[in-house]
């Protein structure tokens, strides 16, 4: 069973920059970040591959957030700048057995979140 932990999340301001992690147990997946607001369905945010490729992002956080890959510590990171309000929900980190997607359920295993919230 693989798991994942989650950390780093906070309160910020509007513009503020705050990095979440992600701590597995195991390694070798494709790994992605979702989030999710209240009465709001979860979305994807990110995915990576394990050698650090297959990078994409959901259009609203292009150019501000950043996900990478430390192979060797078994950690995945969101880099977030410029936060905005509407950036405010729980981040999760997920793993995925079948290569990298936008899809929630192609993602076999999950941490279990970390709250963002950015308010002024």
């Amino acid at each position: 069973q693989v798991q994942l932990v989650e950390s780093g999340g906070g309160r910020v301001q509007p513009g503020a920059s705050l990095r979440i992690s992600c701590a597995l147990s195991h390694e070798n997946y494709a790994m992605g970040w979702f989030r999710q607001a209240p009465g709001k369905e979860r979305e994807f945010v990110a995915h990576i591959s394990w050698a650090g490729f297959r990078i994409d992002y959901e259009d609203s956080v292009k150019g501000r957030f950043t996900i990478s890959i430390d192979g060797a510590r078994k950690m995945v990171y969101l880099q977030m700048n410029s936060l905005k309000p509407e950036d405010t929900a729980v981040y999760y980190c997920a793993a995925s057995l079948i290569g990298t997607s936008r899809i929630p359920t192609d993602y076999a295993f999950w941490g279990q979140g970390t709250q963002v919230t950015v308010s002024a």
